[in-house]
């Protein structure tokens, strides 16, 4: 859009934002909805409105929480300012501070060069091979790790089309972030947003197909067995036999999505010859790149090992994290109590791995001073305004929890359903579910979800995994906004991404996706599995007396 075109949506989403704040909060009050859900949702909505309109700046409207949910008597202030600094937002941090030191030293555009060399020059193609890299990094790491890998090298790609494109006999400047911001309006603009956004939504997507891919998965397990002891058992092999197929289905579609119509950039020649020339001309890597890439490495690798990896019952390779906590527990004689979640996290990883780039020595600069690989003038450059981003998005997500808003849409969507077809049943649980993990966290959304959409299968006579398994796959399908998933608030980070783009592309995929995953359900799932489509299995009833170990926890 223009600039007038922007200028006009955002006074439209500065007036309208604040009217639907007020018709919510005037409206009279749903049966079964708490006075403060209602103040929730209409903050929500509030919110939405000027995020997607760019109103205000974007980390403004994130702050908006503290401000209001204090006032409206939804939560304390420390309990809403507790959810802008977590572990996730730490993991956010590090990982961006690594990037910016591979920025720093240029190996970015050395890593990006190899891709390309390899992948071809075919923008279509190099999208999808940047997408099939990441969604296999995320099946085995979180997807937030996969993509903070990744988006630096895809950013240092376009960058480098640029430069080619403006001056082909140009040597590629290790040029900082700032002073390498990516043309959205040139020739490369419309490929630079399509490999953003197949990064984020590959991640999240191979994220989906294995246990060990995102929180989602390992809590949707802990909740299936909590609710059906009784039940058949999810084991990991199980799980990528039903869902890799789907998240091969659903990349391919993605990528459809994203490269349909896409203007071929022209203008330069960028065929493989044309990047090892390119890599000539860099020379070799220096001591500071190398130590760079040995921090990049090791991250990787800790990260993705961090916890066991296993198929099915069989540990292929054991987590070093369980050596920390032997450590902790039979030498230091610790009280493990403290640590119910892991005396380590992916944040552990990264901020520790930061702290080592302020130590390890790096090249001299021109005028013979020492440097470490970072400095902190480098690590001034973090993108502050996705912290607030992501802060915002953790600080709803609570909310929505501690009000029961989340469970009131749960019960509603219940009564709503029943006497449904099982194709339409399945085709509205997932779009609940991924419209719902637009604005809440798909951790609170699936911890939220799973138990009543377990006592709404009993309702409605049916196998419970015909709507959880497909709810389940449905919060890692995220793909408007920002706020959505780490992986989309992460490459909205690069600058090159409006919140328009995201959200017409992502509206389009959501609804791919819930397609998607109705069909694989009913066609796929149901006699892969041998889901019962008539009538809820024994295992699956309540047993006597109430409060037995088959009843939720």
């Amino acid at each position: 859009m223009s600039n007038s075109e922007n200028d006009r949506t955002a006074s439209i989403g500065l007036f309208l934002g604040p009217v639907l704040f007020a018709i919510i909060l005037m409206m009279p009050l749903p049966a079964g909805m708490t006075v403060e859900a209602r103040r929730v949702l209409a903050a929500t909505v509030l919110m939405s409105t000027w995020w997607l309109t760019q109103a205000i700046p974007i980390a403004a409207t994130s702050l908006i929480p503290i401000v209001l949910f204090p006032l409206l008597g939804i939560q304390s202030p420390e309990t809403v300012s507790s959810a802008y600094i977590n572990t996730q937002v730490f993991l956010f941090l590090g990982g961006f501070i690594i990037a910016l030191g591979i920025e720093r030293w240029g190996l970015h555009q050395r890593i990006a060069l190899h891709i390309v060399s390899v992948l071809g020059s075919s923008p279509r193609k190099v999208i999808l091979g940047f997408m099939v890299a990441t969604a296999f990094l995320s099946m085995w790491i979180s997807n937030t790790a996969s993509t903070l890998l990744m988006m630096p090298i895809a950013v240092a790609l376009v960058i480098s089309l640029q430069d080619a494109l403006s001056s082909v006999d140009k040597e590629i400047a290790c040029e900082t972030s700032e002073e390498s911001r990516i043309d959205r309006n040139g020739p490369f603009g419309p490929f630079g947003i399509s490999l953003m956004l197949g990064i984020a939504w590959s991640s999240s997507i191979g994220g989906m197909t294995t246990l060990v891919g995102t929180v989602t998965n390992v809590q949707f397990v802990s909740l299936w067995e909590a609710n059906f002891p009784d039940g058949p058992q999810i084991s990991a092999g199980g799980w990528l036999a039903a869902f890799g197929p789907i998240g091969i289905v659903m990349i391919l579609l993605t990528w459809g999505v994203l490269t349909f119509r896409m203007p071929t950039p022209g203008g330069a020649s960028i065929n493989r010859q044309f990047f090892a020339d390119r890599l000539k001309l860099l020379g070799k890597p220096s001591r500071s790149e190398w130590l760079m890439f040995g921090v990049f490495f090791c991250t990787a690798i800790l990260w993705s090992f961090r916890r066991p990896l296993e198929f099915g019952n069989v540990t292929l390779v054991g987590g070093w994290q369980s050596i920390v906590e032997w450590f902790v527990r039979d030498f230091l004689q610790a009280d493990m109590e403290i640590y119910k979640k892991g005396a380590v996290h992916d944040s552990t990883v990264a901020i520790g791995m930061v702290v080592l780039t302020f130590i390890l020595p790096g090249e001299r600069s021109d005028s013979g001073q020492p440097q470490r690989l970072m400095d902190w003038p480098t690590a001034r450059k973090l993108p502050w305004a996705i912290l607030l981003l992501v802060g915002g998005g953790f600080a709803i997500a609570k909310a929505f929890d501690d009000t029961g808003l989340a469970v009131w849409v749960g019960e509603v969507f219940a009564g709503t359903v029943h006497g449904w077809p099982i194709w339409a049943l399945v085709a509205a649980v997932s779009f609940m579910l991924t419209f719902l993990t637009e604005f809440s966290t798909n951790v609170v959304v699936i911890s939220v979800m799973m138990p009543v959409l377990a006592a709404v299968s009993r309702q409605l006579d049916i196998d419970p995994r015909l709507i959880m398994l497909p709810a389940a796959a449905s919060a890692s399908c995220a793909f408007m906004l920002p706020i959505g998933t780490p992986p989309n608030a992460i490459v909205f980070s690069s600058g090159v991404l409006s919140m328009g783009d995201m959200a017409r592309k992502g509206l389009l995929l959501n609804l791919v996706g819930v397609v998607l995953l109705t069909l694989a359900t009913v066609f796929y799932l149901v006699p892969h599995l041998g889901l019962s489509t008539g009538g809820t299995p024994d295992w699956a009833l309540l047993k006597e007396p109430p409060g037995s170990n088959a009843a939720p926890k």
